[in-house]
């Protein structure tokens, strides 16, 4: 058995490395373990260390007569390098109980990681103005990966007609009730609404004007964009989210296929046409609800349609089912991208459908807007 040792006063530290066996080393520890002597004998120690190979460290303390909180630091320091340095199990015999328990983190805090501290005014504006960046630079890399899709979409070996047609379905015959239900009711409000103070002038009779223009122009668009944004953004954004948590997009990844194409654009062209459609279905039931409150006002049917047919133009239902059209892009793109970019957790999924919610819903107001100043310049 190979020994090595290193004599001192007998007020200074003696340490003592024996290898034991192929694998293991004992070092061990005599006199006072210091500031003083661990200054001194720091680095002798762990060049000795250095120069054995070794898979198991036992540090033996038990004839350490003091100790302070610079010892304990540089036996903690030793089992510390041991395990990282040289991949080795080290272990200590004969530390004090309280120093002990110094070198154990608290049963409360293990697998924790450590309290950030708050990070004020300052750095919450700027870890804001962060993430926004971000997620700028993101959408617009989407959009351009988006763009390029679409130019390739109906080509064969890309385009799954089946997963379109999935699509369509649930996002546009599931969404009939519903649509059918709150375009009846908004008809029907707007004629309510506007019976009483028209009829102050005896102009009664342009309801049927209000009606026509406001299902065709705004209020059809805007409300089947709306539940559109509930419903399947929302569900596009939470199926592509699942697909993310579960690593499915890595694997598409992995097998050379572009998730964009492969389940994007399928949803975004689903979007583009459901949209118009329910449209002018939503603007033909809000219509019907109008129509029946002035039957009930006394207005002959006849006397209503010409009314509506003076009122609205063929202009008007173009404008109508364009805006449809750019609201349902905006819809299915927002779900995608958001879908697409869902983080890990419990909670990333249901982030990521509200977050489509609200900015699906942001999108068709911002846009309705740069419509009406647009259709407002051109006369239209």
């Amino acid at each position: 058995m190979a020994q090595k040792a290193l004599s001192n006063p007998q007020d200074l530290l003696r340490f003592e490395i024996v290898p034991e066996g192929s694998d293991t080393v004992r070092l061990r520890l005599t006199g006072p373990l210091d500031a003083t002597s661990v200054s001194r004998f720091w680095r002798p120690i762990e060049q000795s260390l250095g120069k054995l190979r070794f898979q198991r460290l036992q540090i033996e303390a038990t004839e350490v007569t003091r100790w302070d909180s610079a010892g304990v630091a540089f036996v903690h320091e030793l089992r510390r390098e041991a395990e990282g340095r040289f991949r080795a199990e080290a272990q200590i015999e004969g530390l004090p109980p309280e120093w002990e328990r110094s070198l154990e983190p608290p049963a409360s805090t293990v697998g924790r990681k450590p309290a950030e501290e708050p990070a004020g005014l300052i750095g919450t504006i700027g870890q804001t103005a962060i993430e926004e960046a971000t997620l700028l630079v993101d959408a617009l890399a989407f959009l351009g990966r988006l763009t390029k899709g679409l130019g390739a979409a109906f080509h064969p070996r890309l385009f799954r007609p089946r997963e379109f047609l999935r699509i369509f379905e649930s996002a546009g015959v599931d969404a009939l009730p519903i649509v059918s239900l709150i375009s009846f009711l908004i008809g029907l409000v707007i004629a309510f609404e506007s019976a009483r103070p028209l009829a102050t002038f005896g102009a009664q009779i342009f309801i049927a004007n209000m009606i026509g223009l406001l299902m065709v122009r705004e209020m059809g668009p805007i409300m089947t964009a709306i539940l559109l944004a509930g419903r399947s953004g929302s569900a596009f954004a939470a199926e592509l989210g699942t697909m993310k948590v579960n690593e499915e997009l890595d694997a598409l990844r992995t097998m050379g296929i572009d998730p964009i194409r492969f389940l994007v654009i399928q949803r975004v062209i689903a979007g583009m046409i459901v949209t118009p459609l329910l449209t002018i279905y939503s603007i033909f039931v809000g219509i019907l609800g109008g129509v029946l409150v002035m039957i009930g006002l006394g207005y002959p049917l006849e006397a209503i349609y010409h009314q509506m047919d003076g009122a609205v133009q063929i202009h008007d239902i173009l404008v109508g089912v364009s805006k449809a059209a750019v609201f349902g892009l905006l819809i299915s793109a927002s779900g995608c991208f958001l879908g697409l970019r869902t983080r890990q957790g419990p909670a990333a999924v249901g982030a990521s459908a509200t977050g489509a919610v609200v900015s699906g819903i942001l999108l068709i107001i911002v846009a309705d807007s740069v419509f009406s100043v647009i259709l407002y310049l051109l006369n239209l």
